[in-house]
């Protein structure tokens, strides 16, 4: 420890935390971009999807839909939810470009098929329970057989001679 005059320093070491530190991985992130397909969760165009076609400012963008119905128009972040899709598109591209790259991605399938229903992800829950047991019945039998095999024999080492 030395003291400063008015503070005390000490050069102990500086425990860790006791919880565990999480990694965040980037592909986690959902960034606020130009292309990122978004759902609208309220308001009147409520439950569908759009693109993000402009950043207006901190807290408003310019979308479009124009294969889900969404007029070109200025929203707020807060009523958007993003979605792991996305398109390469340039910025403020007009609707008919927009239309082309979303159908050649076929962006309302793949929405399609993320989307489970309550009875859908509690029926893919028990097919992947049903799958593990039979994984596990499977490797406790070679488990099983592995200990009753014999041992190998010990291998016989060749010396070298002295000459």
């Amino acid at each position: 420890m030395t003291w400063t005059g008015k503070f005390l320093y000490c050069s102990l070491p500086v425990p860790e935390p006791l919880f565990q530190r999480q990694i965040m991985v980037l592909s986690d992130f959902r960034f606020v971009e130009i292309g990122r397909v978004a759902f609208i969760a309220y308001g009147p165009d409520k439950g569908k999807l759009c693109t993000i076609v402009d950043v207006i400012d901190q807290n408003r963008a310019l979308i479009d839909g124009p294969c889900s119905g969404v007029s070109r128009k200025s929203m707020n972040f807060k009523t958007l939810h993003l979605t792991k899709l996305k398109l390469t598109l340039p910025r403020s591209v007009r609707s008919g470009i927009l239309k082309k790259a979303w159908e050649k991605n076929n962006i309302t399938q793949q929405w399609e098929q993320a989307t489970l229903t309550d009875f859908d992800r509690f029926k893919l829950m028990k097919a992947k329970q049903a799958r593990n047991r039979l994984i596990a019945v499977e490797f406790g039998k070679l488990r099983k057989n592995a200990r009753k095999a014999p041992a190998k024999p010990a291998r016989k080492r060749l010396r070298k001679s002295k000459k």
